[in-house]
């Protein structure tokens, strides 16, 4: 039976109406925005007669005459089953048509799940969790994008995601649910609990995505603290608000004398304990959530030192890759114009970070000292004349195996003879992987951004040297297997496939995903040491705590670079000479006081039920299976949450004292 093209005009305005009803039915409040997008719909090889109506409600625009056209070739049949008809005419081929459908903006009840930018001078919808347009955020791709049988999907599909499942958990665990266009106040968040803190955030900042999550990570561990006390939710969430944001412009002139602008940030996340602390970082994804997210992380990271320091952090979106030394200078010249004003050994210290070393800071110290007009030598870095201690940047890396040790001492084991697997081949990575060799441990990987390097035999010194020389120059780690006949390069991997007891991530935020962390577990690994900020995803986390994996957090593993630097500036103004050896024993007497408070706090909150002690007995009639399953749990919930809170408590007393600031 052939239909006219005026029932098929019928069909499309069936379509815009289940459109708007299923809109509806998702109680979605529609509001229009300025410009268009284009989108491929009508009949495809990809569609599906049962699709989902819309996600995205509103009028068609109005066809072309050569669309209508194409439509009026495109004919539809049906069968009718019976005996005295027969219609077995064959069906030409399905055309699309292109229409253009005005989008508009959605929300679902009180969270904001998609906003709308422009990718590739196109706009598009993007999820405000993940910051993915398109089928990139969604599970189960069906066709092309836009296709009426997807129309519905991108809804559905980011619904169904587990970080918008986690999102609807904390509204629904809140005693008092935020509306949407209800303002918040300071006065209406104080009687909220720890999932509404997070709430607010996700509502405040919906697109600094790992700003989130590390807020999601610390208010999660407080939530025994802020239970126990309703003051501490009010303290928590001046808390996640950082005192002071500077972000700038950054122009400077290349060797050819061409121009080029960069954005800086500095973020001062909090003074209540003292001037901040934070490191500088150079590298192209560089923006205001990551710079947030390190901030947020230092201010913990300081707290929980033996040192009292308010935390801070910033950068550029400056790729030092590439650029020489002139260009370099001139850009940290122009970086520093704008940024002194906020900085002084009284208000706000730098220290490194990625694309960001002895070369860098020293040209940064430079400007700082030209426009501030006095020598404070108060920058933390590597050179000794004008920073301080010699072993700056070995501290952290060092720091990290000081740590490892400690909490395998408490279990009655040690590093020598484990397989450690490390990320990273930058200053952190490469002297964990020396000071492992001092413990007698092997350790067998380091990455970089192109791929992954594995020695079965293990680094000694002198690979290490080569290693160092290797990324002196600027050369990959491939270079590395061409020399050593016993290591292979692989190529767009990472290592934690590789069979290990230990691990040290050391090389990015998020480095670690889901799948990363299951080959972790498979590998053997038991205990992991954090190197960089939150390394994994919210995904690996559950999956390393499911499998009972020890978590050492960098919160508190990574102290010794805040160790490190506050020994500088006593080094430079108290004109005090340390040996190699006298630094490095102060470095693990921080370290023991910072474990020692992690575990004192998890204690405390009833974390932590039995002494290490207790724990070690209990291991000792275990085989080279060192790990027992519910002894490990406990442990690593131990390190976890303790952290946060002995760091917390220390925060909230300042803010508490010096009153609403």
């Amino acid at each position: 039976m052939l239909f006219s093209l005026s029932a098929v005009r019928t069909n499309s305005t069936m379509d815009e109406m289940n459109l708007i009803q299923q809109a509806a039915r998702h109680h979605l409040v529609v509001r229009e925005l300025d410009g268009e997008i284009d989108l491929e719909i009508g009949p495809g090889d990809d569609d599906d007669a049962s699709f989902a109506p819309g996600l995205i409600t509103g009028p068609l625009c109005e066809t072309s005459g050569e669309e209508h056209a194409d439509g009026k070739e495109m004919l539809m049949f049906s069968q009718l089953h019976g005996d005295d008809q027969d219609l077995s005419k064959s069906q030409p081929p399905k055309r699309k048509k292109k229409v253009v459908k005005r989008w508009r903006e959605e929300w679902a009840d009180t969270y904001k799940w998609a906003y709308v930018d422009m990718k590739d001078g196109t706009a598009r919808i993007f999820c405000s969790v993940c910051k993915e347009y398109g089928r990139k955020h969604r599970r189960n791709p069906y066709g092309n994008e836009g296709s009426r049988n997807m129309q519905m999907s991108a809804l559905e599909e980011h619904n169904n995601s587990l970080l918008h499942k986690e999102a609807l958990r904390l509204q629904m665990a809140s005693k008092d649910k935020i509306v949407a266009d209800k303002p918040i106040t300071v006065k209406a968040l104080m009687s909220k609990t720890a999932g509404s803190i997070i709430e607010a955030a996700l509502k405040r900042d919906p697109h600094e995505f790992e700003f989130i999550q590390s807020v999601q990570e610390i208010v999660h561990a407080m939530e025994r603290v802020i239970a126990k006390n309703v003051h501490y939710a009010s303290i928590m969430e001046r808390l996640i608000e950082p005192e002071r944001t500077i972000i700038f412009r950054i122009p400077w002139i290349d060797d050819r004398g061409d121009t080029h602008v960069n954005r800086g940030y500095r973020v001062q996340f909090s003074q209540a304990l003292g001037p901040c602390r934070g490191s500088i970082r150079f590298h192209p994804s560089m923006n205001l959530s990551i710079a947030k997210y390190l901030a947020f992380e230092q201010t913990f990271k300081n707290a929980l030192s033996p040192y009292k320091l308010g935390g801070a952090a910033g950068g550029s979106d400056f790729d030092p890759k590439g650029k020489t030394d002139s260009e370099i200078m001139r850009f940290c010249q122009s970086f520093m114009n704008e940024l002194y004003r906020y900085l002084g050994s009284d208000q706000d210290l730098p220290s490194e970070d990625t694309g960001v070393g002895a070369r860098e800071m020293g040209y940064l110290f430079g400007q700082f000292r030209r426009l501030s007009g006095n020598f404070q030598g108060s920058f933390t870095g590597p050179r000794i004349l004008w920073s301080g201690s010699s072993l700056r940047t070995e501290a952290t890396g060092y720091g990290l195996v000081f740590f490892a040790h400690l909490i395998l001492a408490d279990l009655n084991r040690e590093l020598k003879g484990l397989r450690c697997a490390i990320s990273g081949s930058g200053k952190i990575a490469l002297h964990v992987t020396e000071k492992l060799l001092a413990y007698g441990a092997v350790p067998v990987t380091l990455s970089d951004s192109k791929g992954y390097l594995v020695d079965e035999d293990g680094f000694d010194y002198m690979k290490i040297q080569f290693l160092r020389d290797t990324k002196a120059q600027q050369r990959s780690l491939r270079d590395y297997s061409k020399t050593y006949a016993r290591s292979k390069y692989y190529d767009e991997a990472k290592p934690w496939s590789e069979r290990c007891d230990v691990a040290f991530p050391c090389a990015t935020q998020n480095e670690i995903d889901q799948s990363d962390a299951i080959n972790l577990v498979n590998s053997g690994c038991r205990l992991f040491v954090e190197g960089s900020s939150m390394p994994c995803t919210p995904e690996a986390v559950d999956v390393l705590r499911k499998a009972n994996v020890i978590v050492a957090p960098a919160m508190a593993a990574g102290v010794g670079g805040v160790a490190a630097g506050e020994l500088e500036l006593n080094h430079v103004f108290n004109i005090m000479q340390w040996s190699p050896e006298d630094f490095e024993s102060k470095l693990q007497e921080a370290m023991k006081q910072t474990y020692q408070r992690t575990l004192k706090a998890a204690s405390d909150f009833g974390y932590q039920k039995e002494s290490p002690e207790g724990m070690t007995a209990k291991l000792a009639n275990l085989n080279l299976e060192w790990l027992n399953a519910l002894i490990c749990y406990a442990f690593g919930r131990a390190l976890v949450y303790g952290a946060a809170i002995a760091a917390f408590l220390s925060i909230a007393q300042g803010m508490t004292d010096q009153g609403c600031v």
